[in-house]
C-alpha cells in the first residue's frame, strides 16, 4: 500500500522536491514492491545523491534479506566551503550523522561513494577536510577524480578552475591512499574468516583453463573471486543430518562412508545465478578472495549463516570434516576443461 507519510530527503539535506499532497508510491515502495517479487531476488540500487535515503527506506533495507545491504553516498567533499559552492545541500556534519545513522540501522552495511579533489577555489585546509572525512567514515568503496571542469554547470559559469593541475593530483594521491589504507584494514577485520554469501557472476578476468576461478558479489557489493569446484547444496547437507550426526560420534566412519556413496551424485559446478557460500581467505585490496564452501538458497543462508563467522558455525565442523575425514575430497575436483559449463 503507499506510503501516507514519507520523509522525501534525510534531516540536514536540503530537497527541491516538494509534496503535492495526496496519497502516491514513493521509492521506498518500489523497492519494497520489488522485494515482495521473490525471497530470492536480490534487489540493489544506487543513488545520485545521499539525501536520498529517509527512514523508510533505511529501515526496508534492514528488515528485508534480499535488498542488498550496501549504499553509494556521494560526498564529493569533506568541506563545508567546497560543498556549497558545489550547491550540494548539506553540510560535512549533516553526513557524517546520516552515516552514523545508517550504521545503526544497517549494521552490515557497506557504503561507496564519490570524491572530487581540486574544486574551484578549494584551500589545503579544505583538502585537509576531505582526507578527514575519508579517515572518520573508512569507506569499503570510493570513486575518487581530480576536478576537471565541465560547461553549462554553475562552477563553469560562475566559478574559476584555478587548482594547479599538480596540486590535484597531489591532494588525489592523498585520496587514493587514505581509502586504499582503510580498505584494507576494513576487509581485513571485518570480511577474512567470514561466511559470505556470493552470486555468481562467472569467470573471473584472471581464469585460466588449469587455474579456473569464477567471481561473483557479496551482498555488500564486493568483489570475490575463488577457485572453480563442484560443489554440495546445503539442502542435500540438511537432508543428512541425522548421518551426519552420527558421523561426529562414530570413529569407526560407517556412517561417514555411507554418506559419501549417497552424496557423490550431488556435487555440481556453480553457474552464474547460482549463490554460493564462500569463506572469505583474503582481504587486502578491495577484490576479496576466499573458497566456497557449498551451494544454497539466499533464504537459507540467512537463516542459518548471515551473523556468523565461518568457524563459529555449524557447517564448519561438519564440511571439513566430510571433506578431510570422510576422503570426500576425491570426489571434489577441479574440471580443468569445464569452462563451456558456464555461460557468462
Amino acid at each position: 500500500s503507499p506510503q501516507t507519510s514519507y520523509a522525501t530527503s534525510s534531516d540536514g539535506f536540503q530537497n527541491l522536491y516538494k509534496l503535492r499532497g495526496g496519497k502516491g508510491y514513493y521509492f521506498a515502495d518500489l523497492v519494497e514492491g520489488i522485494s515482495d517479487i521473490s525471497p530470492e531476488l536480490r534487489v540493489r540500487f544506487t543513488s545520485p545523491h545521499p539525501k536520498d535515503y529517509p527512514p523508510e527506506l533505511l529501515s526496508i533495507m534492514s528488515e528485508r534479506d534480499n535488498v542488498c545491504k550496501s549504499l553509494h553516498m556521494p560526498a564529493q567533499s569533506g568541506s563545508n566551503a567546497v560543498l556549497e559552492g558545489m550547491r550540494r545541500g548539506y553540510t560535512r556534519e549533516a553526513y557524517i550523522d546520516l552515516i552514523h545513522n545508517v550504521r545503526d540501522i544497517i549494521p552490515d552495511v557497506s557504503i561507496s561513494t564519490d570524491i572530487i579533489t581540486g574544486f574551484c577555489g578549494e584551500t589545503e585546509q579544505d583538502h585537509q577536510d576531505t582526507v578527514d572525512l575519508m579517515e572518520t567514515v573508512k569507506y569499503d568503496q570510493a570513486f575518487m577524480f581530480a576536478y576537471s571542469m565541465r560547461e553549462k554547470t554553475h562552477a563553469h559559469r560562475q566559478m574559476k578552475d584555478d587548482v594547479p593541475k599538480d596540486v590535484k593530483n597531489r591532494r588525489l594521491n592523498d585520496i587514493i591512499q587514505s581509502f586504499r589504507r582503510n580498505v584494507a584494514v576494513i576487509n581485513e577485520t571485518r570480511e577474512v574468516g567470514r561466511l559470505r554469501l556470493v552470486l555468481v557472476e562467472g569467470f573471473s578476468r584472471k581464469s585460466t583453463v588449469d587455474r579456473p576461478t569464477l567471481q561473483g558479489r557479496t551482498d555488500q557489493n564486493k568483489r570475490v573471486v575463488f577457485p572453480l569446484t563442484e560443489l554440495l547444496h546445503w539442502q542435500d547437507i540438511q537432508q543428512n543430518n541425522t548421518l551426519l550426526s552420527r558421523f561426529l560420534n562414530d570413529t569407526s566412519g560407517g556412517a561417514a562412508n555411507n554418506h559419501v556413496n549417497d552424496s557423490q551424485n550431488r556435487f555440481t559446478v556453480p553457474k552464474p545465478g547460482d549463490y554460493v557460500a564462500v569463506e572469505i581467505l583474503q582481504g587486502a585490496n578491495h577484490t576479496l578472495k576466499g573458497q566456497a564452501m557449498f551451494r544454497t538458497t539466499m533464504q537459507s543462508f540467512h537463516q542459518h549463516f548471515s551473523t556468523k563467522h565461518v568457524e563459529d558455525n555449524f557447517v564448519k565442523n561438519i564440511y571439513e570434516r566430510k571433506i578431510q575425514d570422510m576422503s570426500i575430497a576425491d570426489n571434489v575436483h577441479v574440471h580443468h576443461n569445464c569452462q563451456h559449463d558456464i555461460a557468462v
